[in-house]
């Protein structure tokens, strides 16, 4: 798994859009490597209509912050079949540096590894303040202005 983060920083850095697998435990070492940030950490799928119509927003929102410590960390719910779909379109939308592909052993574990209430609808985010700690959760289709004034208050 660190070696994957690693690789995944690198190409990061690069402007490379990475998409490696996490699974149950990884997902919680994801959350924790972005404390001194707002993270906006953020579950899509390529079937997910209204998670394609709102990728493009969150790249813009990520850009408009990219001078301030916030994160934008995507994962892709899809079929492992659906992988190479899903980096297409995160290449499409923008999405720059690291992206994630669930890859978990058991989906429920999964989820609440994420949060307890979580049963894994789409969209789903979830806002963490630097130190950590989940402020807010948006599930569904949620306007682009109520999540983009979230995360400014926590900036």
């Amino acid at each position: 798994m660190l070696a994957s983060l690693a690789a995944s920083a690198a190409a990061g850095a690069r402007g490379q859009s990475a998409v490696i697998p996490v699974d149950e435990a990884g997902i919680g070492k994801v959350i924790a490597g972005a404390k001194g940030q707002v993270l906006l950490l953020n579950f899509w799928a390529t079937w997910c209509v209204p998670c394609r119509k709102e990728m493009p927003l969150l790249v813009k929102l990520a850009r408009k912050l990219s001078t301030r410590p916030f994160a934008l960390v995507t994962v892709s719910c899809d079929e492992p079949d659906r992988k190479a779909a899903a980096a297409a379109f995160l290449k499409q939308s923008g999405v720059s540096g690291t992206a994630y592909f669930k890859q978990a052993k058991d989906d429920e574990k999964f989820y609440r590894a994420v949060d307890a209430k979580w049963d894994g609808e789409l969209p789903a985010l979830f806002l963490y303040d630097p130190a950590g700690r989940k402020a807010r959760v948006f599930l569904g289709d949620t306007p682009a202005s109520e999540v983009e004034a979230a995360v400014n208050k926590l900036l």
